[in-house]
């Protein structure tokens, strides 16, 4: 079992996060607090004629509750993330291009008012930034653990965290028993370490362990580190399988940005507050380079279709996953394929065709030749009231995930003669804490 020795309500929200959120977070997450108030009113008033019901608990439901929430916020954010959400700047964002993929890509995150001061860059790799590894020693598979049979424990690491890992031995484990066993137990602590068991020539087994981090930061040597020596249970397991044994140090990216020597502990980085770009690979000797710039207007507005309707589809696929156990899960479905049908044929004549299944599909020459003719902005305005109506679903289903499980009604309240109760729609919010009480 792995503590964190600094407050157990982080575990709570790794917990959840690992679980039920499909993304992380995103600065479309954060709210001025009019937004917030926003909220808070449209739950109030939501609620104020809800009628009373009997709440499905299980774990399945709650799990389904969060699980769709945190799908309506991704496609929102997909949405936010194309432009805005407000009419004139929405599907307006600019796309970037990189002339060579295998060296770099790149997406644009500056505002479509900055796209016209938007420099081109070239980018020269000469190294990749590399995670810390550690190998472990190599031992028989089949031959039994010569460590007594105990409790253990070790500890590991990582900036200001420190986590401790227990488990038993008991006579009969293997040495493959337990590695598969310590496997186990460190991926699913989920806290930035990934462990495999790798294999030699000669059969024998060791525990692989990489950092999902990179690079090295604040001059530290090492990105994680695992002993025993002060751990509060048996110790002598850190030694026996060598998981303190660093084979791969962590190492910075260096690269030229315009002929100007950089380095970053990432592969990802930032760069004028104009592109996200993604290092992929080394140059070659001959100075190799990736171009960095802006799509065109028809180009970039292709991209932002194509990211929609990926979105759409990943979201109707999501809620599909849970009509065998959640009918009332198809209510979601029937609603988005509503919005979809509305649209339609508005939809095929700009290059969208509708799919028996409830998706769609994207002819990317259809809405380039769309794009291009005499009046483009009358064309599109069927996928912007189509996303406009993605929005507000996605914001309903956010606000009330519990109108989707299969609740029983008790009662209805009397029409007009009501409390308000903003804190109804709030009930999938300490589901996360369920494991924990």
């Amino acid at each position: 079992m792995a503590y964190n020795t600094i407050d157990n309500h982080y575990n709570i929200y790794n917990y959840y996060m690992t679980t039920y959120a499909p993304k992380s977070s995103t600065p479309y997450d954060s709210h001025k607090k009019s937004e917030l108030r926003n909220v808070y009113n449209s739950i109030v008033k939501m609620n104020k004629e809800a009628p009373i019901y009997i709440l499905d608990a299980s774990r399945e439901s709650c799990k389904f509750a969060v699980g769709m929430k945190e799908n309506a916020r991704e496609l929102r954010n997909t949405i936010a993330s194309l432009g805005d959400l407000n009419e004139n700047d929405m599907l307006n964002k600019k796309a970037a291009y990189s002339s060579n993929e295998n060296i770099a890509s790149a997406s644009y995150i500056g505002t479509p008012g900055d796209s016209a001061s938007a420099p081109s860059v070239e980018i020269e790799v000469h190294s990749l930034a590399t995670p810390q590894v550690n190998t472990g020693n190599y031992l028989p598979g089949n031959e039994k653990v010569t460590l007594s049979q105990a409790t253990y424990s070790f500890d590991v690491g990582i900036e200001d965290l420190n986590y401790e890992f227990q488990f038993s031995i008991k006579p009969e484990d293997t040495n493959r028993d337990v590695q598969e066993r310590l496997t186990r137990l460190i991926n699913n602590a989920n806290i930035g370490i990934s462990a495999q068991i790798v294999t030699n020539d000669e059969n024998n087994s060791a525990l692989r362990l990489e950092s999902n981090a990179t690079g090295i930061k604040n001059d530290k040597p090492e990105i994680f580190h695992v002993s025993d020596h002060r751990t509060s249970k048996t110790a002598g397991t850190v030694e026996y399988f060598g998981l303190d044994n660093t084979t791969g140090a962590a190492s910075n990216a260096s690269f030229l940005l315009n002929g100007e020597e950089r380095t970053s502990p990432s592969n990802t980085l930032n760069v004028g507050r104009m592109y996200h770009v993604t290092l992929n690979g080394v140059s070659s000797e001959d100075g190799e380079t990736a171009s960095i710039g802006l799509k065109t207007d028809v180009e970039s507005l292709t991209e932002n279709i194509n990211t929609l309707v990926k979105g759409y589809n990943s979201f109707l696929r999501a809620a599909s996953e849970y009509s065998d156990r959640h009918p009332k899960s198809n209510r979601i479905v029937q609603e988005m394929g509503s919005i979809s049908r509305y649209y339609a044929r508005g939809l095929t004549s700009a290059g969208l065709n509708l799919n028996l299944d409830g998706t769609l599909e994207v002819d990317n020459e259809a809405i380039q030749k769309t794009a291009t003719d005499g009046d483009a902005r009358r064309a599109f305005s069927s996928i912007m009231d189509f996303t406009h109506s993605l929005v507000r679903k996605s914001n309903q289903i956010s606000l009330d995930p519990m109108n989707y499980v299969n609740n029983i009604v008790v009662a209805y309240k009397n029409p007009g003669k009501n409390f308000a109760t903003p804190y109804i729609t709030s009930a999938y919010s300490g589901m996360m804490f369920n494991s924990y009480c």
